[in-house]
Order: structure tokens, then sequence, then C-alpha cells
């Protein structure tokens, strides 16, 4: 290398590594380095020229890396179900899953419960490449949430859980004043922490749990404050059954006539929807949030009704999402995406749908979109925020390696993700978390989920004898 003399100084030096940069021509960089300082990328190129002009005593030799972008989950529950995944059976039809066992679930999670679920949500994913995530909506206490987050340093977009037409659990029931007033409660205290890092949505749970003038609020309160807004609607056919019935229009049409459809929109699941809601769709610029493995998990019906190569082609927005711990039970993007690229395929009986490269494009680029972060987020480019992933390619499911798009998306997950910045911080390295104690983190995690399902009363339905 160059004397340090002749260069500048970078906090980190990533070198002789292959660069997936995700940038508009998709260039894939053999022998390649990236420059961090403070929180940005500050070069991204071959190695010699990088070292050319950028100096570091903090030098990663990426021979054995590949290295990307941070993906980025545009729709996660990391309150009401990660303490509690997977005792939810996974034989049971959308309703029941939903009202007779999460909805309650979800009563019984203490302050200090949630900050264990945030923490834990988030290890996950950080430890599986995920460095940026969009929140389902946050149960009850947003305050330990936020500090569990900051304290673990992921980047993320959080929100209280808000509807106005539900009367049960009464735990959780609220007019539309103080759905609206906790809305803008969360705006006005968490619109910027972490140096950005955590920002505050207006985030309502949608379906046909919400009242027209709660989603007018919550849209007007993004316009506002400049944020995104996110809900869920129609992984079933109870929201366009709902909607016909209150207002004589399906879901996409009636939120585009209040006018609350938009590109600072991300409407999540979107499985039972038409043409004419596509369309709309479309003409809105409103970003879709896929999760393939809870519309296998909990039958949607996806791959049957399913329009996602249709929106890709009209050109919606379409990103990917995990979901909850008793939805897909799991958060690891790579698995997703791997989904993502290979369920329409098979639906369609066209290979030619989704390929590799876009399906990744879908976990980074589309994602950055939704988040409305594309301008900072979701590809390795000078200037950008250094939120990166090193994969080890020193693992079997890694050589030989030939195609790194194929590699990404059919062969590797999340076990192989050693090294994760957010931020310019190394979050994780040699395959461990370095901003708290895992070990302490599980022990609680486990102790905590285990007193919520004491105190949920749920019936253990486990079907193998435990003896």
């Amino acid at each position: 290398m160059n004397s340090p003399n002749a260069t500048a100084p970078a906090d980190t030096l990533i070198v002789n590594t292959l660069v997936v940069t995700m940038d508009d021509s998709r260039r894939v960089i053999s022998d390649g380095a990236v420059a961090i300082r403070d929180d940005l990328i500050v070069a991204v190129g071959k190695t010699a020229d990088v070292t050319a002009r950028w100096h570091s005593d903090t030098v990663i030799a990426g021979e054995r890396f590949v290295v990307t972008p941070g993906l980025i989950n545009t729709h996660v529950h990391i309150t009401g179900e990660p303490l509690t995944r997977g005792f939810v059976p996974d034989d049971t039809p959308f309703l029941e899953n939903v009202f007779e066992w999460l909805t309650p679930i979800h009563t019984h999670y203490t302050e200090e419960d949630e900050h264990i679920s945030a923490q834990l949500a988030s290890l996950e994913m950080l430890k599986s490449g995920t460095t940026s995530f969009l929140e389902a909506g946050t149960i009850r206490f947003i305050d330990p949430v936020v500090e569990a987050l900051t304290e673990i340093g992921i980047r993320a977009r959080v929100g209280p859980w808000a509807w106005d037409l539900v009367p049960e659990p009464e735990v959780l029931r609220l007019s539309t004043k103080q759905a609206i007033a906790r809305l803008n409660d969360t705006m006005d205290r968490y619109a910027s922490v972490a140096d950005g890092r955590i920002q505050a949505w207006p985030i309502i749970i949608g379906h046909t749990c919400c009242s027209d003038e709660l989603w007018r609020a919550a849209k007007g309160l993004s316009v506002e404050c400049g944020t995104g807004f996110s809900a869920h609607m129609s992984p079933a056919a109870m929201d366009p059954e709902g909607f016909l019935a209150a207002f004589g229009q399906r879901p996409m049409v009636h939120l585009d006539e209040i006018g609350v459809l938009g590109p600072n929109v991300t409407l999540t699941h979107a499985v039972h929807v038409d043409d004419d809601e596509v369309a709309v769709l479309a003409r809105t610029r409103t970003n879709v949030s896929h999760c393939p493995t809870t519309a296998l998990k909990v039958s949607y019906g996806v791959t049957q009704i399913g329009k996602f190569p249709e929106m890709v082609a009209a050109g919606v927005n379409v990103a990917i999402g995990t979901d909850g711990n008793n939805a897909s039970n799991y958060h690891d993007l790579m698995r997703a995406t791997y989904l993502v690229a290979g369920l329409f395929k098979d639906a369609r009986r066209d290979a030619r749908i989704f390929p590799a490269e876009d399906a990744f494009a879908m976990a980074t680029r589309a994602g950055a979109r939704a988040l409305q972060a594309d301008h900072e987020i979701g590809s390795v480019e000078t200037g950008k925020k250094a939120d990166l992933v090193l994969h080890d390619t020193h693992r079997p499911e890694w050589r030989p390696l030939h195609n790194v798009a194929n590699q990404l998306v059919w062969s590797a997950d999340g076990r192989g993700v050693h090294t994760v910045f957010v931020d310019g911080r190394r979050v994780v390295d040699d395959y461990r978390c370095t901003t708290v104690d895992e070990d302490d983190l599980l022990r609680r995690a486990q102790k905590a989920g285990e007193g919520i399902v004491a105190r949920s009363g749920l019936p253990d339905r486990a079907k193998w004898p435990t003896v």
C-alpha cells in the first residue's frame, strides 16, 4: 500500500475482496476494496485504486469474503411474537391464528419483555445480514423498544400498534382519538434517534381494523413529518370482503379514493388483490412488502392467486419481509429471498420469473426505496451509509463460487454472515454480535418467553409428547 502521508485516513479498509455493489449497473468488483470513514462509504473500487487514495490502521483482508449491502427487511414484528416463537400451532387457519392465538399472546408482554423481544429479533437479523428494518408496530411499550434498538446498533423504522375498530382484547383497545394521539406522541419523541439510525413512522395495523379517519391521520402525519407510512393489507380474503361490505370497493381502490396511497406508503402482504388493484398500486407508486414464508405457512394462497409478478411488471416496488415468529418463524431475509425467487417460477411454470439478480435487488434496493432511504442505503456506493455484510465463502455452501447472484440467493443463507457494519460500526464480527452479550440475551429470552406462555393460559398443542 502507499505511504499514509500520501493518502487520506479511513477508519476501516476492506481489501482484496469481491464486492457486489448493487449500484445502477449492478457491478461486481473482483479484487475490490471498500473504504469506510465515520458512518459513510468513502471509496469503492479495485483494491489498487482505493489503497492509492486511502489508508487505515484497520484493514480487513477480504479474500474469503463477498461484500454486499446490508439487507433490508420491510416487515417484521419485533414485539408480540419473538418470545413465543413456534408456540402457535402451524395448522391454524388465518382467523384462528390471529385472533385466538397471536393477539391474546400480545397482551401478556411486559415492558422488559418487549425490550428483550426487540433485541432478540434484531440479533437474529444482524447475524443473518439484515442491517435495516421496518417494524410492523410495537404492541404496547415503544420506549423500551427504542432503547433496545439503540443499544444493539441496528437501523430501524418503528412505530406503535394503532387501530380503532377492534374492541378486544381490552388492553389493546383504542378509540380513534387515542390511536391518533399515540401516533403523534411517538413521532414527537422519536423523530430521530441515534443520529437518525432509529426513526419513528406512523404505523397502523390496517386490515379492516382502522377507520378512514385513522388512515387519513396517519398518512397526513407521514407527509407532515417527511417519513414513510405502513400498514397490513389483504393477506387473506377477510380484507377485500370487509371493504366490499363496508364501502362497495376493494381495499386498494378505497384507500386510493381517500388519499392515503403513494410512494411513501408500504403495504404488507397484498396477496388477495385483483388486476384493478395492481393498477392502482402501480399508478400511485405504493410499495408492497412481500412476506413469502408467512403466505405459505398461514396458507394465504400466494402461489395460486398472488400477483407479485404482475406487480413488478407494472412497476410496483416490491420488497421483502419476514413478518412474525409464529408466521414465518425466522428473520433470515436470505431465506425469504430464496422463496421469492422460487415460488412463482413453479406456480407459473416459468423459470424466467424473479431471477436471482432481481430477487436480491428486492432484498436491498427495493427495501431501501420502501424505507424512503434509497439515497442512503441499499447499495455499496461512495457517499452512502456504511451498512455492509461480509459473507464467508470458506464454507461448503459457497464453494465453488462461479455466479455470485446465484450463490447468494440459491445456495447461501444467513448462517454464512461473518461480519456486519451498520453506520460504519462493526456490530457483528467473526459471527458474534459486538454490542450486546448474546449468551445473556438468549438466557433472558428463554425465561421471558416461558413466562409469557404461562401467563397466557393457552394450551400447549405440540404433537410430540415430551417425557
